[in-house]
């Protein structure tokens, strides 16, 4: 597995995601992922099944301190009276003292930056996490992240080959955050791609996976694909036995010009 370095921290590249699971399908896949070797679990308040992780990890007997765990604090809950209880519910449900990287899960045009980026500092003071970071932010939105003085570790973001986030990335790396890919097949558009699969079929592999290996061949760049199949699962860990060439990668990203994005609520904010 490919681990990321940042700052003092080395994370698993390819992560899993839970988004959309619901408990069951949660505890199930976050169990069914660790016994395949996945070592970085992404959760969420938003998603309601923080405890079912929490579950699934203590189920499989892996040390605690060997699984990289996130959360992220939902949008309604970044003001000061609500930032530090949510978090602390969060570990409540997720049965440990410590997260790895607690992220500020959307901005919140109610709530001014400085005010719960100042909150997520106080968690990292207090020990509820290592690390920090925030999620669907845009270069805008760094600039106030980043005059605050905290040292936020990645931004996750919508990032697959149909999207251009060339802006984001760019400034991410100058920056010295990683990008966090979440929806890194945009939900399942890139299959039946042509040029994807012309190049899968080189490989003997997939649509996905040929995306997984262009992320992960990115610097700075972790991915966090989930499923609610565990042949899926298992094929998203199977790709690190290929590399693509420079002409493939080019191919691939020229796919950005279509610039399809797939998460796109009403209050998202103007992005880059």
């Amino acid at each position: 597995m490919k681990k990321v370095e940042i700052k003092d921290s080395k994370i698993p590249a390819l992560g899993f995601g839970t988004f959309q699971l619901n408990s069951q399908e949660a505890r199930q896949m976050v169990e069914a992922a660790i016994n395949a070797g996945y070592r970085h679990i992404d959760t969420a308040q938003a998603y309601q099944n923080e405890q079912a992780v929490g579950e699934a990890i203590k189920a499989t007997g892996i040390a605690r301190n060997d699984i990289f765990l996130t959360t992220k604090v939902w949008r309604d809950n970044l003001g000061g009276k609500d930032f530090l209880p949510s978090v602390e519910a969060s570990l409540k449900k997720l049965q440990t003292e410590q997260v790895d990287l607690l992220l500020v899960h959307w901005p919140n045009a109610d709530v001014p930056v400085e005010e719960y980026i100042g909150e997520l500092v106080k968690a990292q003071e207090k020990g509820y996490t290592k690390y920090i970071g925030v999620s669907n932010h845009t270069t805008k939105l760094l600039d106030q992240v980043l005059a605050t003085g905290a040292d936020i570790i990645t931004n996750q973001v919508e990032y697959h080959p149909l999207i251009n986030q060339a802006k984001l990335y760019n400034y991410l790396r100058a920056h010295d955050i990683t990008l966090t890919a979440y929806s890194p097949i945009a939900q399942g558009a890139v299959l039946g791609n042509e040029a994807l699969k012309a190049i899968a079929d080189k490989y003997g592999k997939n649509e996905v996976q040929i995306t997984l290996r262009w992320l992960m061949q990115q610097d700075g760049v972790l991915a966090i694909p989930r499923s609610s199949k565990e042949s899926h699962m298992k094929s998203n860990l199977n790709i690190f036995d290929f590399e693509l060439s420079q002409d493939e990668v080019t191919q691939i990203d020229k796919l950005r010009e279509q610039n399809k994005r797939v998460v796109n609520p009403g209050f998202a904010p103007d992005w880059d």
